[in-house]
Formats: C-alpha cells, structure tokens, sequence
C-alpha cells in the first residue's frame, strides 16, 4: 500500500512538473505575442505623431481621476498608505508630471537648428529626437503606482511603446494599474505584463530597443547583464546607502522633524530616505531627545493604531528588519507585528562604520545614529558610502554644507531638508555608479527615452571643389593644419 502510494505520489509529482513547464512555456510565447505586437505598433509609425502622444496622455490622465479612490484603496491594501499619502506621494506627483509634459511635448519634441560648421559650408544643421522604439519598464512595489506610471509618460512622450512589468509584491495595485492602462492605451501601445521574477527574467531575454528598471542594486546587476547581450540601452534606478549629517550648529526642531518625515515616510521604504544619521557629538543627546518627541507627535503613542504610519510590504521584510536590529541598543521602537506587517519607527545607536547595520540600504524604519567628533573624523565615515542616491546636510553653517555637497559624489541631494529634491520636475532624478545610470522627471524623462539624431542639409548651389584632395599639398589641409590650433571650425 504504502509503496503503491509512493509509486503514485511520485507519477503526480512528474505531471505536476510537466504541467507546470507547459504551462510556463505557454506564457513564454504569449509574452513573446506581446512583444511582436508592440512591434509591430510602433512600425505602423502611429507614435509619431505629437497628437497621438498628447492624447493617450490625457487619456491616461482622465482614466486616473476616474479610478482614483480605487487607486487609493488598493495602496492602502498593499502598504498601509493613508488617503493623504498616497495622493502626495503617488498619485499628485503622476498629475504633475502629466500637466508639465502635456505644456511642452510639442517643444520637446522639435528638430532644434545649430550652427553650422566651416567644413559644411553652406549646410542647415539639425538635431531630431527620436523615439527608441519597443521598451519594457520593470517596477519596484514600494511605490507601486507612481514608479510605474512616471516612465511610462516618459517614454510615451518621446513616441514609444511600453511593456510594463509591476512588482509582485504589490498585487491590489497591480490590479489597478492594469485596469487604468487597459482602458488608457492601444494595444501594442503600453501593455501590462504580470508575474513573478520568472516573467521579469524571460521579458529581459527579448530583445527591446530600451529598458527601464527601478529596485534593488542586485537585481539592476542582472538586467544590465541581459541588455548587454544585445546592446540595449539602460536607465538603472537603484538604491543605496544614504548618509545624512547633522552638524552642531542647526535649527533642532526643524531638523529632527524633517528627518523624521524623510525617514519615515511609507514606512521608511523609500530609496532616498536616510538611511543613518551621523551626528556632531555635541548635540547627540539633544538631537535623540527631540527625535522621539517628534515621533510621537507625528505618529501619536499608540503608532501601531495611526491611520497615518505605513506597513511593511510583507512578513519577509519585517523578519529582515527584525534581524537588523537584534543586539543593538535601542533609543526608541523596536516592536513589530509579522501578522500586521507592522515595524514601529525604530532608533538605535550604533558604535562604528563597519556595524553590520551599516553595510546596506535598511529600506525600512530603522534609524541608526552614528556620531564624529571632527571634520575628519566625518570625512572618514563619508568615505565608506561611495556613490549613494541621496545626500543629505543639516547645518546653518552653509559653507560646510556646501563643501560636503561638492565634495561628496550622489545622485541628489539636499541641505537642510530630505526627500526634497525629488519634488522639483526641473530636478534630474538618478543614481551614479552602484546607485544607478541615467536619470529621468519633467525633461529628463523625454530626453532619457529619445534617440537625439543629428543631421544636416547641404545646398547644391556652391561646392568648395578643394576638400576633396586630400593630401598633404591640398589647400584644405593646409588651411585646417594653420588655423585649428587657434580657431573652431
């Protein structure tokens, strides 16, 4: 019986694979369908045409504030985002983001005449923008709506077609955004592609004309990997180790809540929040005591209850921050809920920079703080987070502000404030090195996704016969050898 029973277990099991591969071979051909026809869409030159962009962009916009509660509520469902929240974070910044294209797409989106050159004599010189073509947009949940949303008005823009790949992880969204897409756009115009990372690895496998990718640094390594077997171009929005130094002499209380907004804002699942505060030694105490009276003014004192703290995205997460900060002193927080994907807002002082805490981006409401004692003593610290999306100062001593600024290389920063340099859509928005290539918001957005192809007009009516004899007794080459040392041709 039992062998029987084994016997028929393991035939099971071997159907059950097979299934399973069909099944996936089955999808495979269905994302290889949507592919060819976005292709093909893009070939019919519909995109092209400024009216066309402009009018699926009002459409996009038409069909958000249709299903903007709907918007709302599968945000809270996914992370706990209050109404306020999820608008000013999320949806708000989609609505300004449309509007401002909307107002200059058509300038954006003309040949723009330079100035000519001595050797084109007599040529009208142009540079066109031109779309890429096909692209896939592969976005992060932590925010889910705005994240996969931005891109896409960028790429459209320019005159492309977009394949997006949401993130799992925030499914209630993920519903949504199908919806409101669905109802937005032409198929084979922007298509929504849903699954897990099985999906997102046999989506990189095509052979796309440009790929945008926000998440982890992990991840980004792998996509750049797969676009660099067919020369694809990148836009990698990554994550990383964001220091924020508190210098002595500053405004306390405008401080503390400011860090307490940036750090803690959607839960701390944010790539440009603080990821650890490093503090002038003087004022360590004070700073502390005014951090945790701002917490609980923000939050009130039973945080687990504020219909205005975030949740952590899921039980995985909150176990790896619950990891994070065993055998470390606590100065506030600590409590969570693996049920309620609750962290509560979280302050804990660490000794050194090597503290393993301090090794990545926390991505979540953890706050470690780490004091210096001089200028080089912060210096030293600084130098162990190379290249981190976000940077940020507190002092009313602009100057040193300001030579930490220049000084210290981050894709974008701010002094006095967090967080706030992501609002301003004349702000480029982007990573360098381990932190991310390219950038995108307002123009940076048209221009991330547009070919910008040079040519020129050459008139027929006069011909400088001597330039084609090239050699070394021409007159051009003699003229070009006495005056380019001096002039520019």
């Amino acid at each position: 019986m039992n062998c029987k029973y084994s016997v028929y277990h393991i035939k099971s099991r071997n159907y059950l694979i097979i299934l399973e591969k069909l099944i996936f071979k089955m999808s495979s051909k269905k994302y290889s369908f949507v592919f060819e026809n976005q292709k093909k869409f893009f070939e019919s030159k519909a995109t092209l045409d400024i009216s066309y962009r402009i009018n699926s962009l009002k459409k996009l916009k038409k069909q958000i504030q249709l299903h903007e509660n709907e918007i709302i509520k599968a945000l809270n469902k996914d992370l706990g985002k209050s109404l306020a929240e999820s608008y000013m974070s999320e949806i708000g910044i989609i609505y300004n983001e449309i509007n401002y294209v909307l107002k200059k797409i058509k300038k954006w989106s003309k040949k723009r005449k330079v100035s000519s050159s001595l050797f084109n004599f007599l040529s009208t010189d142009y540079i066109l923008p031109c779309p890429y073509g096909v692209t896939l947009n592969i976005s992060p949940w932590n925010y889910p709506f705005q994240l996969s949303i931005s891109p896409i008005i960028g790429a459209i823009s320019a005159g492309n077609t977009v394949v997006l790949k949401p993130s799992e992880h925030s499914p209630n969204t993920t519903n949504i955004l199908k919806l409101v897409i669905e109802k937005s756009f032409e198929k084979g115009h922007v298509d929504i592609v849903t699954g897990g990372p099985d999906i997102g690895q046999k989506l990189l496998e095509l052979n796309w004309d440009y790929i945008f990718f926000t998440g982890s640094t992990e991840i980004g390594k792998i996509v750049a990997k797969e676009a660099a077997k067919t020369l694809t171009p990148v836009t990698l929005e990554l994550g990383g180790n964001n220091p924020c130094v508190i210098d002595k002499n500053i405004s306390l209380k405008t401080t503390s809540k400011r860090v307490i907004w940036g750090k803690f804002l959607n839960c701390g699942q944010t790539c440009i929040a603080p990821n650890f505060l490093a503090v002038d030694v003087k004022i360590k105490d004070s700073l502390l005591n005014q951090l945790i009276s701002d917490i609980k003014d923000t939050f009130g004192d039973d945080v687990y209850n504020s219909p205005y703290y975030s949740r952590i995205i899921n039980k995985k997460h909150v176990e790896r921050l619950s990891k994070l900060i065993k055998g470390y002193k606590l100065l506030h927080g600590g409590n969570y809920s693996m049920e309620k994907n609750f962290f509560e807002p979280t302050i804990l002082e660490v000794k050194s920079i090597k503290d393993k805490i301090l090794k990545d981006e926390i991505f979540g409401p953890i706050l470690p703080v780490l004091t210096y004692q001089s200028v080089d003593d912060l210096k030293n610290i600084l130098n162990e987070y190379n290249n981190p999306l976000a940077f940020y100062v507190f002092s009313n001593n602009i100057s040193f502000a300001e030579d930490l600024i220049s000084t210290n290389s981050f894709g974008g920063g701010a002094i006095n404030d967090t967080i706030g340099q992501i609002v301003n859509k004349k702000l480029p928005f982007g990573g360098v090195g381990n932190s991310g290539i390219g950038k995108y918001h307002g123009h940076e957005s048209f221009k991330t996704f547009s070919h910008f192809k040079p040519f020129i007009i050459k008139s027929n009516y006069f011909d400088l016969s001597f330039k084609y004899k090239l050699s070394e007794n021409s007159l051009l080459f003699r003229l070009t050898r006495r005056f380019l040392k001096y002039i520019s041709v």
